[in-house]
């Protein structure tokens, strides 16, 4: 298997009900529901149309982005990779730690000072390697709620 230092795509395939088949170079392969990032994104609303949907590609290169090119969208291999961290995670917590970081667009470090962790604990949570403790999952909640914008 390649090393992954950042996530990068080798192949991306759109499939039917909206959802995208990743296989980053490292030879994790998943599979993206496009549905609820619908929701959380508008500039994603012209993608709802299924054959615009399919026009999905990786972009000329090293494998950094999707992109649609005749709706001039683009999503980064490292948003869909925490994407399809959160979707795929094999616990709550996790799940709750990975869509956390992709809400907010939170690198390693980033999310490491604002839990007051080091980044080489982040990696391990985002990773699997390590079991996302619940009160991680609750600071998580913890910093969304302080950090939410007034009405």
């Amino acid at each position: 298997m390649a090393s992954m230092k950042r996530p990068r795509l080798s192949a991306v395939l759109p499939l039917a009900q909206f959802r995208l088949r990743l296989t980053f170079i490292d030879g994790s392969v998943f599979t993206v529901d496009f549905k609820p990032l619908f929701e959380e994104s508008p500039g994603l609303a012209r993608l709802r149309e299924a054959k615009a949907f399919m026009g999905a590609a990786l972009t000329d290169g090293e494998g950094w982005a999707v992109e649609w090119p005749d709706l001039d969208i683009q999503i980064g291999a490292d948003t869909l990779w925490l994407d399809a961290q959160a979707q795929n995670a094999p616990d709550e917590n996790t799940r709750v730690f990975a869509q956390w970081r992709a809400r907010h667009g939170l690198s390693l470090n980033q999310a490491a000072e604002a839990l007051g962790m080091t980044t080489r604990t982040m990696s391990a949570y985002g990773t699997g390697a390590r079991p996302v403790p619940r009160y991680i999952a609750l600071a998580c909640k913890g910093w969304e709620a302080e950090h939410e914008q007034p009405a």
